[in-house]
Parts: structure tokens; C-alpha cells; sequence
């Protein structure tokens, strides 16, 4: 009778102590980290972080860029403001310019991502990984799929961003201080820097319309160095959405169906629209002049940053898989309601417009894998 109770005892405590103990999710077992996890910054970076007055554990935003294969690591500064830190050439990432619509395709995904703590690998066999979170509710509502798709080390891509291991030391431990106190940081990945000069190029891609829809985001975050609130309805991405004013409840999104109706900050949608209008006149004088279009497909597998290309040649190869627009579904426009709303819900509806949990199989980290 002692003993059943005395069992009872401990499960109960064990039951109420659960919910208090410390989550490990940079490597979920007891072992101790490697220490390639752990390494402090280089002290050139620490200084660089004190010159542009960054504290160590403020946020960070990543941003991918493929034609160009760079990678941009952005941190908020003590003004609250995010700046750019540094940028690293990318190894290698592999497909071609455009969205991962389906596992196998090698297409490195594009979009905007959330990287929580489970999904950063101290174990990884490319040296250290961040899973970038990819499928998203955007990538599912569209019935996208794939896995493992990384920014990691060893220069070698399936549908991953690929830094060298001295790169991706610096960017997972900028990502782990980023992490401390707070659930997330965001990635945003890119086709290429959406310039008007550069859109203009791939105006006769099959992808321009998912591009445009990415470049409202890209604008938010550059108009106003604030990193963009992202949800997704009807299938499609929508940034900065608040309630309209006096709603009596909160905003609910659901990927798969109609947007409610919502409002944009004035002041970013100021921002906003005024970026979008000085690159539209830009976008159609170049097309005036007919600048050259780039093709579709490149007839490549990825890219590497030219500053890798003498010292891992002959890693891009001619495409491996085949052109796969064919497959990009069609997606439909945002149906607005908010007839008379804010700025940017009439310019936007025109252009489409807890506790962190680890879980290792969602974080997906199987032997042999990124």
C-alpha cells in the first residue's frame, strides 16, 4: 500500500515538474554539444556587432539570394532597426531559379520561413545546418512538398543553401545568439535581388507572378528595416496584416481560404507603395527600351558565388532534372473586401497581393541527411 503510493507520489511530481523543465532543442539529447556548436563568434565579428551597436542576442533576419549566391545575415540594432552585418558568397545551391514545388526536383526553396530552435542541427553531417522550416503553410497550401532542405556546410547542394564550414560556423552561431529569449528568426529566400532591372530580365518566366508577391515582402523589410509580419490566405502571402480598425476580434488566417479583411500600418504602406512606384516606372522604361530577357531555364544545376569557382571546380553541372514550370499551378487573386481599406489593401488586392516544442522527426535529422 506504501510503495502504490509512494509510485503515485512520483508520478504526480514528475507530471507537474514536466511542464518546468529547460527545453533542449540545439541537440536534444543529454550529451554535451559539439563544440563546433558552441564557438563564440570570431572577435572581428564581435567588434563589427559593438561598431554597429548590435547586441549579441538581438534578432537577425537571413536573406538568400540565388543568381546572385549570397547570403545576407541583418540584425536589429539598439534603435530597434534592422541592418545589414555581414555577407556571405554562397558555395553552391542547386536547380534553378524559381520556387521547390515537389521532393526531388533539387529546387532550393524561395519564400518566407521560420527557423525555431528544433530545427537548428549541431549534428549535422554537412558540418552544422539550419533547416529553413520549408514546407511552410504557404508551400502546403499550394501542395508543395519536400524535405531537409538546409543552409548548412561542405559545399554540396540537393536543394540546400551550401556554405563553406568556416561560413556556416558563423551563421548558425549568430543564429543560436539570435535565439536566445525569443522562439524564431526569419529566412527570406529570393530568386535573386528583386530589382526592377533584374525582374525586367526574367519577365518571361512562368515565376513572375510568385516573384512580384515575394517583392512585397522584400519591400516591407527594406522600406523600413522592421522585419514583416507574414501570414498566408487563399493560397497566397499577405504581409503586415492587422485588424481593421474597432474589429471586434483578432485576425484568423487560414492558408487555404478566403482573406479576411484586414489593414496595413499607414506609415508601411507609404513606404511601400512609394518603393513600388519609382521601380514600376523603372520596370517599364526598361521594357521601353527592350532590354535583353534572360531565358527560362538556365541549363544548369544551381550556382556557385564566383568567388568558390576556382577553388571547387566543376561542381555546377548541367541540370539534372527537368524544366518543371509546367507543374506551377495557378494561383488565384486575393479577393478583397475592404472595398474603401487602407493604401496598401487596394494596391496590394490589385497586385495579388507557445512554447517552442522540440521534436526531432519534424526537425528531420535522419543519418546521411542534411
Amino acid at each position: 500500500m506504501i510503495r502504490a503510493m509512494l509510485r503515485r507520489a512520483l508520478v504526480l511530481a514528475a507530471a507537474l515538474a514536466a511542464p518546468l523543465a529547460p527545453v533542449t532543442c540545439l541537440g536534444q539529447s543529454s550529451k554535451p554539444l559539439p563544440a563546433k556548436a558552441t564557438q563564440e563568434l570570431p572577435r572581428e565579428l564581435l567588434a563589427l556587432l559593438e561598431q554597429k551597436k548590435m547586441p549579441k542576442n538581438s534578432p537577425i533576419v537571413v536573406r538568400l539570394f540565388k543568381e546572385e549566391s549570397e547570403l545576407e545575415v541583418w540584425k536589429q540594432n539598439t534603435a530597434g532597426r534592422f541592418q545589414i552585418l555581414k555577407t556571405y558568397p554562397i558555395c553552391r545551391w542547386s536547380g534553378d531559379l524559381g520556387p521547390k514545388l515537389y521532393e526531388g526536383d533539387r529546387q532550393a526553396p524561395e519564400g518566407f520561413y521560420t527557423v525555431t530552435p528544433e530545427l537548428m542541427n549541431p549534428n549535422s553531417n554537412f558540418y552544422l545546418s539550419i533547416n529553413v522550416g520549408f514546407p511552410n503553410s504557404f508551400d502546403r497550401a499550394n501542395k508543395r512538398n519536400g524535405s531537409f532542405l538546409m543552409i548548412h556546410g561542405d559545399c554540396w547542394s540537393s536543394g540546400c543553401y551550401a556554405m563553406t564550414d568556416e561560413q556556416i560556423s558563423e551563421i548558425y552561431a549568430l543564429a543560436r545568439d539570435s535565439l536566445s529569449g525569443r522562439p524564431s528568426f526569419q529566412v527570406q529566400a529570393y530568386p535573386f535581388r528583386l530589382t526592377p532591372a533584374n525582374l525586367a530580365r526574367h519577365r518571361n518566366s512562368p515565376n513572375l507572378a510568385f516573384w512580384n508577391m515575394l517583392k512585397i515582402g522584400n519591400d516591407h523589410f527594406e522600406t523600413t528595416q522592421l522585419e514583416p509580419k507574414v501570414d498566408v490566405c487563399n493560397r497566397r502571402y499577405v504581409f503586415d496584416a492587422h485588424p481593421l480598425p474597432n474589429s471586434p476580434s483578432p485576425l484568423v488566417f487560414n492558408a487555404n481560404e478566403k482573406c479576411p479583411p484586414f489593414v496595413v500600418n499607414p506609415e508601411i504602406a507609404r513606404r511601400a507603395q512609394e518603393k513600388r512606384r519609382a521601380d514600376e516606372r523603372e520596370y517599364a522604361r526598361l521594357l521601353e527600351d527592350n532590354v535583353p530577357a534572360a531565358p527560362i531555364y538556365s541549363g544548369l544545376d544551381g550556382g556557385m558565388n564566383k568567388a568558390f569557382v576556382a577553388q571547387f571546380p566543376g561542381r555546377v553541372t548541367l541540370a539534372k532534372v527537368m524544366p518543371y514550370a509546367s507543374y506551377l499551378p495557378q494561383l488565384p487573386p486575393v479577393p478583397w473586401t475592404d472595398k474603401e481599406g487602407s493604401l496598401t489593401s487596394r494596391w496590394f488586392g490589385a497586385s495579388f497581393a507557445k512554447t517552442v516544442v522540440c521534436d526531432a522527426g519534424r526537425a528531420g535529422f535522419p543519418a546521411g541527411r542534411c
